[in-house]
């Protein structure tokens, strides 16, 4: 591999079968993650068909080295955003929508190429509202119940 391995490729890329990858030496947990993507990633990459002829994000010519750059700061001034806010709190405001819409943690584990469940649990308080909905599933259960409930004890 080149001296700029760890960037996206075009040869990562499957557009048509909505996915990307990243290899096992370029990842953070060292194996294999693969990334299905939405419409609003196709619609990235879209954009970013023929600015590159290998790599998916670059600029004058050398894939983008840095995010926390002066161009992100304005980015970030423009859109409103508290002075501050990282490049990797991206990560965690896609993991944080993603519980509050109802992705239960494992896929987001998988989805988000984490090693463990342990590192997921960070965003479980956050699916509280979506769990409310699954609490409501026994409403009335033990009034149905009431002249002999059926308990079940575990041994």
């Amino acid at each position: 591999m080149g001296a700029h391995q760890h960037y996206l490729r075009w040869d990562q890329v499957d557009m048509s079968r909505r996915v990307a990858w990243i290899h096992p030496d370029e990842a953070k947990a060292g194996r294999a993650i693969g990334v299905p993507l939405n419409e609003d990633a196709l619609d990235v990459l879209r954009r970013r068909l023929g600015r590159h002829p290998e790599y998916v994000f670059a600029y004058q010519g050398q894939p983008v080295a840095r995010c926390s750059t002066r161009a992100w700061k304005q980015a970030v001034a423009r859109a409103g955003i508290e002075p501050g806010f990282r490049w990797h709190d991206l990560r965690h405001t896609w993991a944080s929508w993603h519980v509050q819409n109802g992705t239960p943690l494992q896929e987001l584990m998988e989805l988000g190429g984490w090693a463990s469940y342990e590192m997921v649990l960070r965003y479980a308080h956050l699916a509280a509202d979506h769990l409310r909905g699954a609490a409501s599933r026994i409403d009335g259960t033990f009034l149905t119940h009431k002249q002999k409930p059926q308990l079940v004890r575990l041994s």
